[in-house]
């Protein structure tokens, strides 16, 4: 496996988000980085970034989790932000960044974790609560899913993966732009483009839109149907915190508060004037409603 890693200069300067690197082996020769915010002991709270951006997503949520007790843990998904980056396409498998998030939980020794998943975020941390249950005391889902296959995926995503396949240049700083309700400032969308110096940095953002199962014949369906059976089991408060303006993921909230038992009971909020980065156009309104949420199921 060929493996880039974007040097510290591109991360200088990053508005609103001056948290040290921390980094961890997760096999493959894979290092992994991620950032940390409140007390050592607190209980973790796992926010899990989907495509194609990185822990700088959370910068605002972050604070506000710390603020009140918990120890947030942003990590960047291997392929992205300051994580090392496979530079194949056919590096990236579902399987492979389920197992390296797993990878990294386990090394930071990490139990009775809230698990925060938006977008691929999602789609690993729903797959990773689903295999390994006891890890977990609480789940939140925000604008993701868990696709098998059976289901037919929103035009709009369709639209979405046939563009990054054909790109000859991937602007992801304009990606994470069209998926916001707000205006991005500038140097925001600078710190979207900082872990990609150059296109061969890009086979992550590039890679997992095709890693979406689309049919039942693709390699990820069995494994995600399989998780599916066991969500449908599990007793841990499960949280659904959707935006009320993302055409990609809307029709997923519906079916993860049925089917899910830990979400009966539960106030499911919806997090106004957000498109599908919620946590850049809401990130402190997402930020009260998983405190809320903490508190209203103590382990």
């Amino acid at each position: 496996m060929r493996v880039l890693r974007t040097p510290g200069e591109r991360f200088t300067d990053l508005p609103g988000f001056a948290y040290p690197p921390r980094f961890v082996d997760v096999g493959d020769d894979l290092r992994m980085a991620y950032v940390t915010d409140g007390p050592a002991d607190g209980e973790p709270v796992l926010l899990l970034h989907g495509e194609p951006s990185w822990s700088f997503l959370y910068r605002k949520v972050m604070p506000v989790l710390a603020a009140a007790g918990l120890r947030a843990i942003a990590p960047d998904l291997i392929g992205f932000g300051r994580s090392d980056k496979p530079a194949d396409i056919t590096d990236h498998t579902y399987a492979r960044h389920v197992a390296w998030v797993y990878a990294a939980v386990r090394a930071l020794d990490l139990s009775a974790v809230t698990m925060v998943g938006q977008d691929w975020g999602g789609l690993i941390g729903l797959r990773l609560v689903a295999e390994h249950p006891r890890l977990f005391a609480r789940a939140v889902a925000a604008n993701t899913g868990l696709p098998t296959g059976a289901q037919q995926m929103p035009e709009v995503w369709l639209r979405f993966r046939d563009t990054v396949r054909a790109a000859p240049a991937l602007d992801v700083a304009r990606l994470v732009q069209s998926g916001c309700r707000t205006e991005l400032a500038p140097e925001v969308l600078a710190a979207y483009d900082a872990p990609f110096p150059d296109e061969t940095f890009k086979a992550g953002p590039r890679a997992m839109p095709g890693l979406v199962p689309t049919s039942l014949d693709d390699p990820a369906s069995a494994a995600n149907i399989a998780a599916w059976q066991r969500l449908s089991t599990l007793d841990i408060p499960f949280l659904v915190a959707f935006s009320d303006g993302d055409p990609i993921t809307a029709a997923a909230a519906p079916v993860l508060r049925e089917v899910v038992p830990g979400a009966a009971g539960v106030a499911h909020p919806t997090i106004a004037g957000a498109g599908h980065f919620l946590q850049e156009d809401a990130g402190e309104q997402l930020a009260e409603a998983i405190l809320a949420f903490v508190a209203d199921h103590p382990r």
